[in-house]
């Protein structure tokens, strides 16, 4: 099986250029969006719909000044040696105060350099920061600043979008213009992607919300907000091939993330130890598969890509090449549900009971999670 028929082509990172006399440009994952506007009839249909658009304008407006506060713009410095001699060069993306003493959420890819990493807040107020931890299933990342009683963001339950529902990026817009504001709506929900970036890295991304609210270069690590004032989404990536094609991790993914770094000092996730595609109608039909949807154990393409970890909790529990997983305790595995979005839920240590295809039969295995390094 090809495993390039699966991937798409996507960027991401953050918005850079260099300092000193030359120009460094780093492309990194947002999305675009152009909105036109049309004039409002003068029939009694016409008023209902100014009345309407007045209203969701009012929400627009008062979820914004409610989460700007605490949208910051991260600038990292670094000293690069190039052809002329050494240079500085800077980037920038976006972060949101999660916790009042300074701790702050972004993309991991904002803050993946080796460099010097700094905070403004909305106030103008610079602070020095620390890459605290990261998050091995997700393009997230906290960092850390010494401030105290700052202005944190509500937390939304992204479980709760709806596809069509009014969303609103802020951002620090191509490292320049900072809390940008954009609005959308949710296009859909529980999209995979392949996300690369400009150094030839790629990292696969799954259950994202899609939207075609405008992410532009720095908005990385910026909030999705819903007009409630919630963040219910991380901005981290576009599809460059299209336009209007923007994704956002979940909050509730990085939910689980923020509490096990605030338990331990550290982002654990669980582990269940195999490689995976998604089984959809086009890829059941391609392989004469018996369902069309699950998670089918598959090898990757390098020869250090083993389908099932040896050793690890799936191979523990039987599970092996060609199987195709269907549930974990009984939650479906399908386009709105993946693997990992589900395993999001729970800790290394924990057991999960998973069913499966197996040789044609359906069975059903005990598998004790173990810990994602």
């Amino acid at each position: 099986m090809d495993k390039k028929s699966f991937d798409s082509p996507f960027w991401y990172g953050m918005f850079g250029g260099i300092v000193g006399g030359a120009l460094l440009v780093a492309l990194f994952l947002w999305g675009g969006l152009y909105r036109t506007s049309t004039g409002l009839s003068t029939t009694g249909r016409g008023n209902q719909e100014t009345k309407v658009t007045l209203q969701e304008d009012s929400a627009i407006i008062e979820a914004v000044k409610q989460v700007s506060p605490s949208v910051v713009s991260i600038v990292s410095t670094r000293n690069v040696q190039g052809f002329f001699g050494n240079f500085e060069q800077t980037g920038a993306g976006t972060g949101f105060i999660i916790q009042a003493n300074g701790l702050i959420a972004t993309n991991k890819h904002v803050v993946s350099d080796q460099a010097k990493y700094t905070v403004l807040t909305s106030e103008g107020k610079s602070y020095d920061a620390e890459v605290v931890a990261t998050d091995s299933l997700n393009d997230l990342a906290l960092i850390k600043i010494s401030a105290t009683n700052l202005k944190a963001v509500d937390l939304g339950d992204s479980d709760a979008l709806k596809v069509g529902q009014r969303v609103i990026a802020i951002g620090n817009a191509l490292g320049e213009y900072q809390n940008t504001v954009t609005t959308g709506v949710v296009s859909a929900m529980g999209r995979s992607i392949t996300a690369g970036s400009s150094d030839g890295t790629s990292e696969k991304l799954e259950g994202l919300i899609q939207t075609d609210a405008t992410i532009n270069p720095g908005n990385s690590g910026g909030p999705l907000v819903n007009l409630a004032g919630q963040v219910i989404g991380i901005n981290t990536a576009i599809d460059l091939q299209g336009s209007q094609i923007g994704f956002a991790i979940p909050i509730n993914s990085a939910k689980s993330a923020i509490d096990s770094y605030v338990a331990s000092g550290k982002i654990s996730r669980p582990m269940l130890g195999i490689r995976y595609i998604n089984i959809t109608k086009e890829i059941s039909a391609l392989n004469d598969l018996p369902v069309n949807m699950g998670a089918l154990v598959v090898a990757g393409d390098g020869a250090n890509q083993p389908a099932v970890t040896p050793g690890g909790p799936a191979a523990k529990a039987g599970i092996k090449e060609g199987d195709i997983i269907i549930s974990i305790d009984n939650q479906k595995i399908d386009e709105n549900h993946s693997i990992i979005s589900i395993l999001r839920k729970y800790k290394p240590g924990g057991t999960i009971a998973v069913k499966l295809l197996h040789d044609g039969k359906e069975v059903k295995v005990s598998v004790k999670l173990g810990e994602l390094k």
